[in-house]
Formats: C-alpha cells, structure tokens, sequence
C-alpha cells in the first residue's frame, strides 16, 4: 500500500504544477494590461473604447474557452490511467470544437458596434470598438486553440512551455503596441487599431510556439497528438460537448458579471468607464495567480479521482483553497498600501486627453472595493476548478447563475443607480455574487468527496 502524500508535499505538488500556470496567466493578463496602460496614455476615449472591445471580444472567447477547459478532467483522468490514446482524442476533438466555435462567433464580434448601441453606449465609443474589433475578431482562432493546447498540457503535467509561449507573446505585444499605437520604430501611429493588430499577431505567436513544442518534442510522442486529426471520434467530441457547456456557462456568468459591470458604468460616463477599466485591470492581475492554481487543482483531484484516492482528493482541495486565501491576503494588503500608485502606472498626467486626476479620484475607492472581495473571488474559481475535477459541471454552471445573475447584477444594478452609490456600488454588488458563488461550490465539493465510497 502506498503511503498518502503528506501536506507538505501536496502544497509542493500544487505548486509545481501550478506556478507555470499562474505565470501564463499574469502574462497573457500583462497582453491586456498593456493595452489598457498604452491606450490611457493616448486618450481616455480611446481607453474607454478600448474596455468595451476588451470585454466584447473575452464574453465569446470565455465562452469558448469553456469547451477547452471541458478537455482538462477528460484527459487527467485518462492520464491518471495511463490511457494515452483517450488523452490524444479528447484533445483532438477539443481543438476540433474551438475551431468550429471561432467561425460561429466571427459575424457576431463583426457586428459589435450595432451591439453596444443597442445596449445604450456612447455611438463614437461604439464606433471606435468596432473598429478595434474588426482587426481583434481574428486572433479568436489562434486564442482558443492556444486553450486547447494548454488543457492537454496541463493535463499531462508539461505546464512549463505555456509560461515561456506566453511571455513571448507578452513582450512581442508590448513592442507592438508601442510602435503600432503611438506610431514609433517607423510604423503608423494607429491608435485602439494599433492595439488591436498587436494583440492579434501576439495571439498568433502564443499559439504557434506551443504547437512547434508539441510537435517537436520526443516526450509527447507517446501521445501523437495530431495523428489521423482529421478523423472525428464522435464519443469524445460529444463528451467534450456534455462537460463543456456547462464550464462555457459558468465562466460566461462570471465574465458577464462583470462586462454588465462595464456596460453600467458606461451609462455613468465616459471618465467613469475608463476608471472602472483600470481598477478591473489591477484586480484581475492579482486574481490570474488562484485562476492558474485552479487548473492545478483540476489536474490533481482529477488523477486522484481516477486512481480512487479519497484523502489526496480532500488534501488537493485543501492545498488548492489555503494557497489562494493566502495570496488574496497578500495582494489586498498592496492594493490598501497604495492604490495611488497602482492606478498611476495606468495615467499619463502629462496628456490632457487622459484626464488622469479624474480618473484617478474615481478608480482608488473601487480598488478598497476589489481589495476586499479578492478572498471570495479566489475561492468561487477555486471551488469551481474542484468540481471539474469530478467532471460535476452542470449543478456549479447553475449555482454561479443564480450567484452572479440573481443577486449580483442586480444588487449592483440597485447599489450603483437606485442608492445613488455609483461606481462603489456596482462594485459591491459584483463582491456579493462572487461571495454566494465561493459558498455554494466549495460546499458542494465537501458533500461530494463525503459521499464517495473510496477514503
């Protein structure tokens, strides 16, 4: 019989699994924090334009990302059997599902000016996100494909080249931006449409990397990923359809949390909107380290499961929730410490354009806002991560439903409007979704793993 891990080993295990991971995630968020730096420095309507196109563009692609995400406690549990044949197929078919899904999206994100209008935007800013989106639409192929890679990846432990690719394509877009958006290094000065072509080649970039690694790689043979990859294997591609619906309506409730967000404060005003871009970008930063330790956290309950060890899947999930309250400890103590500075980093006092000490005013307080709802945050994507690793998707697709739609937006809505709290309230509504969200997931993985008739 062989020994169960001790704590100390499964928090090492989490981690070594996931530091890769969170630090693909802090730097594909830089791609975007990047965008929305470079573009408050240009203009506060271009960096309002700029929040909307971002949170247009992320709905689908989350969305999407939801069918990728399905491929990770598929193949964990597959590799936890040794199964490498099951592990190739439901990556191939995941790839398959992304692609198919990239196409359907393409005239809706084409469409996007009409869109926002619709939903009561400023027309110019509308306008402008069009423009941006109508070059960004394009990397929504290579985006969710770079997904794709990543849950067989994760799946099989190799997380490593995800960072490498991914700060590659980080430092690629931030060149770009500089040259393509301002007009430096001899290209046209293009402003949004500058972001939105650096964004795309850096898309382009993450996702070829990680191909030519897997392709080229000895330890991945045994997987042959791309073997008959033109052959559908139906049994995996509608299993992959079954779990990833439901991730894909999980995250979208979440995402649409706070794209709702946006769009509200877009009816409070264009200085408003751009202080509400920034304070997101600060806090999702923070939140991309429990966002790369859930993957983990999906692998390690997944392989256990598979292997019918009751007290490593207990274990992982305690590891996996203490590491993620610990660092949401940690980044709202920097956020109290100096919201100022944070928010500076996003303004160029110097321009007009930028009306940075407005901006300013407006976004600290939604920081002390976000500082306090980082605990839950990191716990509900914690808890969700758990689940997927039982392959339980449709009961936590409903509880974040009931979590974020029913009560969050529209405590937000009534925070924000009818008290009169504005942009903090919004934000308060946002931090009580999140919170029923944490309670409901984490306890329902208790119920669970208490019923299983392994120990």
């Amino acid at each position: 019989m062989i020994a169960p891990m001790t704590w100390l080993g499964h928090f090492r295990a989490t981690l070594v699994l996931g530091l890769p991971l969170v630090g693909a995630q802090l730097a594909q968020m830089l791609i975007n924090t990047t965008d929305v730096v470079m573009l408050g420095w240009y203009g506060t309507e271009e960096l309002a334009a700029g929040v909307l196109a971002t949170q247009a563009f992320f709905l689908p692609f989350m969305f999407g990302g939801g069918f990728a995400h399905a491929v990770v406690p598929i193949a964990s549990q597959a590799e936890g059997c040794g199964d490498t044949r099951h592990v190739r197929r439901s990556v191939r078919m995941g790839l398959w599902i992304v692609a198919i899904y990239a196409a359907v999206v393409m005239p809706l994100l084409w469409n996007i000016e009409s869109i926002l209008v619709f939903l009561g935007q400023n027309p110019a800013i509308a306008r402008m996100t069009g423009s941006y989106m109508h070059i960004a639409q394009w990397g929504m192929f290579p985006a969710l494909g770079t997904l794709a890679l990543r849950s067989f990846l994760s799946a099989v432990s190799r997380t490593q080249i995800i960072l490498w690719a991914t700060l590659a394509g980080t430092l690629s877009n931030g060149l770009l931006n500089y040259a393509f958006i301002f007009g430096n290094l001899g290209a046209p000065e293009m402003g949004l449409q500058g972001a939105a072509v650096a964004s795309l080649i850096s898309a382009t970039a993450i996702f070829l990397v990680m191909l030519g690694w897997v392709l080229s790689r000895q330890v991945f043979s045994d997987y042959a990923l791309f073997r008959g990859f033109w052959r559908p294997d139906w049994p995996d591609f509608f299993d992959i359809l079954r779990l990833g619906f439901p991730i894909a309506l999980t995250i979208i409730a979440e995402v649409g949390l706070f794209a709702a967000a946006s769009l509200m404060f877009g009816w409070l005003g264009i200085v408003p909107l751009a202080a509400h871009g920034i304070a997101l970008q600060i806090i999702s930063l923070s939140f991309m380290i429990p966002l790369g330790l859930s993957t983990a956290a999906t692998v390690r309950v997944g392989q256990a499961y598979a292997r019918r060890d009751g007290e490593g899947m207990r274990r992982a999930a305690i590891a996996s929730l203490t590491l993620s309250a610990l660092i949401a400890a940690g980044a709202a103590l920097i956020i109290f410490l100096a919201p100022e500075t944070l928010v500076s980093l996003f303004l160029d006092k110097s321009n007009a354009k930028a009306h940075a000490s407005l901006v300013l005013a407006t976004a600290v307080p939604l920081l002390f806002v976000g500082a306090c709802f980082q605990f839950v945050d990191g716990l509900q994507v914690t808890g969700v991560a758990l689940l997927r690793g039982l392959k339980d998707t449709r009961t936590p697709m409903i509880m974040a439903i009931i979590s974020y739609w029913f009560f969050g937006v529209p405590t937000a809505y009534l925070l924000g409007f009818v008290a009169g709290w504005n942009g903090v309230g919004i934000w308060m509504g946002l931090a009580i979704g999140l919170g029923g969200a944490a309670i409901l997931l984490n306890g329902r993985y208790y119920l669970l793993t208490k019923r299983l008739s392994f120990t």
